[in-house]
């Protein structure tokens, strides 16, 4: 389950609030051909079918089916300035790595 910090819920509300024919978060992955990670956002009329889909704090959000496993944990921040951020969780002590296929 993705998390979305009160800052990042806010902005996304008010890009909704400009296009409301697009009511849903849709978020994805993928690989970068250097080894990185490429996060996206759209604003999407309704989920696709394979999409995971959750609720937060009143946003419906949908997640690539492809891409759920790999979001899992992760969080969805929003600074003023830098705009949208994607932070992976740290490594607990006590858990060890957790490893994110790149496939």
């Amino acid at each position: 389950m993705i998390k979305i910090t009160p800052s990042a819920t806010e902005k996304l509300k008010a890009l909704i609030a400009e296009h409301p024919g697009d009511p849903v978060v849709r978020l994805t992955v993928k690989n970068q051909e250097d080894g990185r990670l490429q996060f996206r956002i759209v604003l999407v009329p309704a989920p696709e079918s394979e999409d995971e889909v959750q609720d937060c704090d009143g946003l419906t959000v949908a997640v690539e089916a492809k891409s759920a496993r790999r979001m899992d944990g992760v969080t969805l921040d929003y600074l003023t300035p830098g705009g949208f951020k994607f932070h992976h969780p740290k490594p607990d002590e006590n858990q060890g790595f957790r490893l994110i296929p790149l496939n």
